[in-house]
């Protein structure tokens, strides 16, 4: 009886095993943490950044000076300290009360949509290789390279108003997807570990536009090396609330994005092959599944949302390329994921949580004189949390599981 093989099976030593492949198998973990850790996490990392202003605010170090001829100076410098944290990021990211007209004092909020943007985006192509079992790191690279594709057809282009924008951000994510078929076609052909392929490119891109932006093509007459031509009008996205925000027609695509992640992921075929190579790629295999092939397309729609990430700066808010055009989207959105614990929706409202936390920390910073830094600090905080949380969470199963196996060696001992 002859056996008939309808798919060629792949060499076993370019086959991803999760079983074997322990990055993996720590950062699966280090991506699923509860709702109660996050939340946790998250008002710990606040608390620990206001205790951080307050500590080395003026007013607190000069009043401790004297703190036990009179305490009441000390702890009410401390208060407003670290009052002032909370106030300083509500007013920055929500609503600024102390402003005079309406538009003045919701414009914090739409401020944190604006930033949130490509956040959301870049935050959804994280999510959609991981859920493949890769970690595409490159997220960062392939938002420039979209950014760069994007503007540069906006600025090269004359074309009617609605095409030319349509035009544009078809050739971000074109951008963005090539640069992801890279690593994807190195993953599926020769088994390249995608961490490192994609950090390398993360490099090539910078270096790439560096290069870009001192070319007469890019840089164009009277401009400066280091930025391009101005987006024209047409390639740019309106804005949907008039000229008085900054929130563009962005918001609108990054959470059309969030719907069609969810539709890919838990209601297409593709979706379904996709998260089965995350689980189990051994078994995907065996169920007529291509591998490599899921894997390689997974890392060109993960680069194509990193593309799109890469529109909300360069037809948004900026108009221009520069070399910071990508500003760290890139790697935020890798903690963008974590906290959304890669559920589309998740992302969107972790996304939008680091745009209120970036928004707030602008007013942090003008008006109650706190470093924006605390931001970056507040961040890693949060990852921190989750991260030692998660081990010591897998410390006690391992510890609870050795236990129960020693119980059941010494019950089957005494039985026998």
């Amino acid at each position: 009886m002859s056996i008939v093989q309808t798919e060629p099976a792949a060499p076993e030593e370019l086959e991803p095993k999760r079983s074997s492949n322990w990055l993996t198998r720590i950062l699966q973990q280090f991506f699923s943490p509860s709702v109660g850790t996050i939340a946790m996490a998250i008002a710990v990392a606040l608390v620990i950044g206001a205790l951080i202003v307050a500590i080395f605010d003026e007013d607190v170090q000069s009043t401790a000076g004297y703190l036990f001829a009179r305490p009441g100076d000390f702890l009410a410098a401390f208060a407003n300290a670290f009052g002032g944290f909370f106030t300083s990021l509500v007013r920055g990211s929500v609503f600024d009360w102390t402003q005079s007209s309406a538009t003045a004092a919701f414009r914090p909020l739409s401020e944190t949509l604006t930033r949130a943007v490509p956040l959301i985006i870049a935050g959804l192509a994280i999510a959609v290789s991981f859920t493949a079992g890769l970690f595409n790191i490159g997220v960062q690279g392939q938002l420039l390279i979209g950014a760069v594709v994007g503007g540069y057809i906006g600025f090269q282009f004359q074309l009617p108003v609605v095409i030319h924008l349509l035009v544009a951000i078809l050739g971000a994510v074109v951008g963005g997807a090539l640069w992801g078929f890279i690593p994807g076609i190195l993953k599926a052909r020769l088994g390249a570990n995608e961490v490192i392929v994609t950090i390398m490119l993360n490099s090539v891109a910078a270096f790439l536009v560096q290069f870009l932006l001192t070319t007469r093509t890019f840089v164009g007459p009277g401009g400066y090396p280091g930025k391009s031509q101005a987006v024209a009008a047409t390639a740019k996205y309106p804005q949907i609330l008039g000229s008085g925000f900054r929130l563009h027609l962005g918001f609108v695509i990054a959470i059309v994005a969030a719907v069609f992640v969810w539709w890919l992921l838990k209601r297409s075929t593709f979706g379904f092959e996709l998260r089965a190579a995350g689980a189990n790629a051994s078994a995907a295999r065996t169920a007529g599944i291509n591998v490599p092939r899921t894997l390689m397309l997974t890392l060109v729609i993960s680069g194509a949302l990193a593309g799109l990430a890469g529109t909300a700066p360069v037809l948004g808010t900026e108009g221009a390329i520069t070399n910071g055009v990508a500003g760290s989207y890139g790697f935020d959105a890798i903690t963008v994921a974590l906290l959304g614990r890669n559920s589309p929706l998740g992302v969107v409202l972790a996304g939008t949580l680091f745009g209120a936390l970036n928004a707030g920390g602008a007013v942090m910073q003008s008006s109650a004189g706190i470093p924006v830094d605390i931001v970056q600090i507040t961040q890693a905080i949060i990852v921190l949390l989750i991260a030692a949380s998660e081990a010591i969470r897998h410390r006690r199963a391992r510890q609870t599981l050795a236990a129960r196996s020693a119980e059941a060696t010494t019950t089957e001992g005494a039985a026998a």
